[in-house]
């Protein structure tokens, strides 16, 4: 009778431990993957996406949690967009259904298993939930240093300690944040040049591994050579797995840009050329009339480019496209002389003093902005933009001080 008191009471104590175990011990620990989605064919695509997925163990459903939703409906969203105020927010959705649409969409998808122990798998789901509550799911956007893919990094290496930041601050191949925007945009050549163009000399810094990771497919190609120590101590891989889940139907994208310095010379001694041709030819109405066409289409594009810089500059959060030293070949002044081109396609015109100080001044500018590459204060990557604008200048400042003496 005592002896069986004694197993009864053991059983209890071991039912009564059993349901003290905490739920995590109890139910298996859903494996976590790096889900990587190539370049698209919208513009807002062309830099990839990224989302950490859990899938259960048990049943095979997948939740996917990314930082990429934005809502083009969102009151003043393009007023937001223009001053660099945007907000995206971070979502969880059905994992097979969100791999299914990217496959439909014919972008490339591969999966990178993370080998994470059970405390780290539980501490990242915990933070990313902690993040999807209504007063911390929005975050201010920046393409550079605040997207999809970093929000996903700094989760990442969080919950590792911060090994993922130590492993790749150092490490660079020399890209910078206009070489990787330009290459991933390079299908779309006008969107591409403007890009550039409105790009200043934050741009042009030296990156580390961490920091280019804000695009998803160099964040991908990080973690393959990542290393953490597992609870043991021991140094294994960050990815345990990797598979393919889709090939791209679109050609993937450049490394580098094309280098657009000989193109863009070319381009412009060809219409400084046709300037000072022109000019020979101002006895002709035709001849007055074009080169008024290409001093007044000229003016007209490098003061509006200017104005948008300066805009860019003084008035919005893009901090990226602050202090352009586009602004010494793409002057807003050259506004001004959008009239006095005007007037030059007839035969009595002669330009004022005014109009020749103005030409001459800008075109001093352009030539300072050639001379500034040899500067190290001069950081920005924007010889090709001196190379095409200055023949143009020079050209235009010479046939108005050659016609005011008719």
């Amino acid at each position: 009778m005592i002896a069986s008191r004694r197993v009864l009471a053991g059983l209890l104590a071991v039912l009564g431990l059993a349901a003290n175990q905490p739920a995590s011990a109890q139910a298996p620990v859903p494996s976590v993957s790096l889900v990587t989605y190539g370049p698209g064919q919208v513009y807002w695509e062309r830099f990839g996406h990224n989302a950490l997925v859990f899938r259960d163990p048990l049943s095979g459903r997948g939740t996917s949690y990314n930082y990429g939703m934005f809502d083009f409906e969102e009151a003043d969203f393009m007023l937001n967009f223009a001053l660099g105020r945007m907000q995206y927010q971070i979502a969880a959705e059905d994992a097979d259904e969100e791999i299914a649409w990217y496959r439909s969409e014919g972008r490339s998808i591969l999966e990178q298993e993370l080998n994470l122990d059970a405390s780290q798998v539980l501490a990242l789901k915990a933070y990313l939930e902690t993040n999807l509550l209504p007063e911390n799911r929005r975050y201010p956007y920046d393409y550079f240093t605040s997207n999809c893919s970093t929000r996903i990094r700094d989760a990442l290496d969080k919950v590792l300690g911060g090994a993922l930041r130590k492993q790749l601050t150092s490490p660079s191949r020399g890209l910078t944040y206009r070489l990787l925007a330009d290459a991933l945009m390079s299908p779309d050549a006008a969107l591409m040049l403007g890009i550039d163009l409105g790009l200043g000399p934050y741009s042009d810094q030296r990156l580390s591994f961490w920091q280019d990771s804000f695009v998803p497919m160099q964040l991908m190609q990080h973690l393959s050579d990542v290393r953490i120590d597992d609870p043991s101590g021991a140094s294994v891989a960050l990815v345990r797995d990797e598979r393919v889940l889709a090939q791209s139907r679109w050609p993937d994208p450049p490394f580098l840009p094309p280098d657009l310095r000989w193109p863009f010379f070319a381009i412009g001694i060809v219409f400084g050329g046709l300037a000072l041709f022109l000019r020979q030819r101002s006895a002709r109405a035709w001849a007055r009339r074009s080169l008024a066409t290409l001093g007044a289409g000229f003016s007209l594009f490098t003061g509006l480019a200017g104005l948008v810089m300066l805009g860019l500059w003084l008035f919005t959060a893009h901090q990226s496209a602050w202090a352009n030293e586009n602004l010494l070949i793409m002057n807003p002044l050259a506004l001004l002389l959008v009239p006095a081109w005007c007037g030059s396609a007839r035969s009595n015109w002669s330009a004022g003093r005014f109009t020749r100080g103005l030409l001459v001044a800008i075109a001093l500018l352009a030539g300072f902005a050639l001379f500034s590459k040899i500067l190290t204060s001069f950081e920005q990557a924007n010889l090709a933009w001196i190379l095409l604008t200055l023949p143009i200048h020079l050209a235009l400042a010479h046939c108005a001080s050659s016609r005011q003496a008719r």
